[in-house]
């Protein structure tokens, strides 16, 4: 088992930047690949970014240019640095482990104003 804890969400304005951090803990040697899916109101969840463990990344169209990930290994975690945010940015963003099995954090709100 995997377990993710998230941190860094709020509330911020158009154009400004926000930092999410997830740590990891459990059987963290297992994990191949963390990334970070957000989900608005009414709307499927969706992936934003992801890592593997090689440091390769792929990111959606939508924030490519705008967000950037990376991760460390000692303690295992990945984080999301936003900038540039905009309104449509808004959701719950939620961090992902690939292992055994697909892990899930809680989620943290993020909430850009116009």
């Amino acid at each position: 088992q995997v377990q993710l804890v998230e941190s860094g969400g709020g509330l911020v304005q158009a154009g400004g930047s926000l930092r999410l951090s997830c740590a990891a803990s459990g059987n963290i040697a297992s994990i191949t690949l963390m990334g970070w899916y957000r989900q608005a109101p009414g709307k499927q969840r969706e992936l934003v970014a992801v890592i593997t463990s090689g440091a390769i990344t792929n990111y959606a169209n939508d924030v490519r240019g705008r967000f950037t990930i990376g991760r460390e290994n000692v303690p295992k975690s990945v984080w999301l640095q936003m900038n540039s945010l905009k309104p449509e940015d808004t959701a719950v963003y939620y961090c992902q482990a690939v292992g055994r099995g697909a892990y899930w954090g809680r989620g943290t709100q993020v909430t850009v104003s116009s």
